[in-house]
């Protein structure tokens, strides 16, 4: 490969096999992904759009390009998106073939603009400024939709990267501005009439109709064609005593991480929960190197024991003590001390966290506590229709005609059954999905092709996490947790015939996209299979249309 100018690169054909793909880095840093199919050959820019993964260390099956870091996915033909964690699709170049190679011409993108001139005369009312209320909106207007888009939210930012607060922004690698989903001009730029800081009181879906009020307690009534309610989850508060007093926090908005991230300084930080929040922020707030100390506690004596075996946990122990971060296992908190502090400036006393006391009567010193103990659905606005445990809807997020609901209130039909899950992919794998039931695009795939994943990020580590196991127990590990590099795959139950419904990874990228996609296609490996040492990738792309 040479670079014929500094526009254009020039390719040998005979590099890239038929139904392949191969990616090549440019001395500027920019990536050129060329796919294959006979003798097509199709150009794009080779970073995912997501996080900048060099997409040809990913995996191609059929017509689908998986990006190796989070699964997102595009069609090797023309880039479209398929699958998030990304928002958009891959850009394209124009390509020119001269015989035994292909000149690609960086400069010459080829234009996929789409007009907005459908359903011109409609409104889509979206209630939620998360991952699936924006990307909802998102698809909307990338896919066509000329109509009026209203997008309500109780928080008083437009819509942002909720997974990197308690990743890279707490840990100080990444600014504010840099967390806005679509940057800072999103809604102004696809005519996006956004609300912010208000409250939906009411949801009417038979009229699809809801009830806004303001601070100032004004109702205001709006009716839609189209109604979106994408409500998320609040933090769950334990009972114990001393929940609500200063110093103790939840991790759920911007300003919930900033607060943190002001009050950890030279603090003794208490994590109360194991699950994969209370991980990452331990790890953020260890890498930050802010605080004083840092302890977690614990119910169980493992983290994240509802996610992987009790031999990755070990390993993701090993890793927290080796950046200092101490464990208080298998321990119920009763109660957070308070204590008595003064006020500098105005010389009064006010009751402040001191420590927290645990079942078996000891105590752990604590200045701050930050409760990882779960969150639950906001279904509230449901509750005339449908059960606490999520609201149910069908395969495209519908509840009623022209009513969706979707992200973590949704308890939807899907490729492995009915379920609610309270992940980032998911929610906008539901935005995706909705827009295009609303464009009446059936060339969208629904819920019933896709699958869950989500990925948790410690010290610069991914561990990656594909499908859903109702244990992690029934278990078949390949590799080392210790050093970061395993493949494990979780099944219902411990039959040698039964696929797994589930793996979770550290360093074996390539095998877990290829197990989701065989997991997508109902081909899911068996434990019988993996024992017999099944080559898992060769079998993604040989089944792969």
């Amino acid at each position: 490969m040479t670079n014929a100018t500094i526009h254009t690169v020039t390719i040998n054909k005979a590099d890239i096999a038929s139904g392949g793909m191969k990616s090549y880095k440019q001395e500027d840093d920019s990536i050129i992904l060329i796919t294959r199919d006979d003798d097509e050959f199709q150009a794009f820019d080779g970073k995912c759009p997501h996080a900048g993964a060099d997409l040809g260390t990913g995996l191609r099956c059929g017509n689908r390009v998986v990006c190796p870091w989070h699964h997102a996915t595009f069609d090797s033909s023309d880039g479209t998106l398929l699958e998030p964690v990304a928002t958009a699709g891959l850009t394209q170049y124009e390509v020119t073939d001269n015989g035994d190679s292909l000149t690609v011409n960086i400069s010459a993108k080829i234009c996929k603009q789409i007009a907005n001139d459908k359903l011109i005369d409609t409104h889509t009312l979206i209630v939620g400024g998360g991952a699936a209320g924006f990307m909802t909106a998102h698809q909307l207007r990338n896919n066509g939709y000329g109509g009026k888009i209203t997008l309500i939210s109780a928080d008083d930012k437009a819509p942002y990267n909720r997974p990197l607060l308690s990743k890279a922004f707490l840990a100080g690698n990444m600014p504010e501005e840099k967390l806005l989903l679509g940057g800072a001009d999103w809604a102004s730029k696809h005519d996006i009439h956004l609300r912010l800081n208000q409250t939906v009181s009411e949801v009417l879906p038979n009229e699809r109709t809801i009830v806004i009020k303001d601070k100032t307690g004004h109702s205001d009534r709006q009716t839609a064609d189209f109604l979106v309610v994408a409500t998320g989850a609040e933090p769950k508060i334990p009972p114990f005593k001393g929940a609500e007093l200063d110093g103790v926090y939840t991790l759920r908005s911007m300003n919930d991480a900033k607060l943190i991230k002001a009050a950890s300084h030279d603090q003794r930080v208490v994590i109360v929960g194991t699950g994969f929040i209370g991980m990452e922020v331990a790890s953020a707030l260890a890498q930050a190197g802010t605080t004083s100390s840092i302890t977690v506690i614990g119910q169980d004596h493992r983290v994240m024991g509802n996610i992987v075996s009790a031999t990755v946990s070990n390993a993701m122990i090993k890793l927290h003590e080796e950046n200092g971060i101490q464990f208080v296992f298998d321990a119920s908190v009763t109660e957070i001390v308070e204590v008595e502090k003064a006020n500098e400036h105005s010389g009064s006393n006010f009751s402040q966290v001191g420590a927290i006391k645990l079942a078996n009567g000891e105590q752990v010193d604590a200045d701050i506590v930050i409760l990882g103990t779960g969150v639950a659905p906001r279904t509230e606005l449901f509750e005339g229709v449908n059960a606490p445990d999520g609201v149910q809807v069908d395969e495209h997020l519908q509840l009623r005609e022209g009513v969706y609901a979707l992200g973590d209130i949704a308890k939807a039909s899907g490729q492995m059954g009915r379920m609610r899950i309270e992940h980032w992919r998911v929610a906008l794998q539901h935005g995706l999905v909705t827009a295009a039931a609303i464009l009446n695009d059936d060339s969208v795939n629904s819920l019933a092709t896709r699958i869950p994943f989500f990925w948790t990020m410690q010290y610069g580590k991914s561990l990656h996490y594909s499908g859903h196991a109702a244990t992690p127990d029934n278990n078949i590990l390949f590799g080392s947790p210790d050093t970061l590099d395993y493949i494990e795959y979780y099944f219902d139950d411990v039959g040698e015939n039964t696929r797994a419904s589930a793996a979770s990874t550290l360093g074996r990228d390539k095998e877990l996209v290829a197990f989701s996609e065989l997991l997508r296609r109902g081909h899911a490996p068996t434990r019988a299979q993996l024992n017999a040492g099944f080559n898992i990738i060769d079998q993604a792309q040989a089944l792969s249309p």
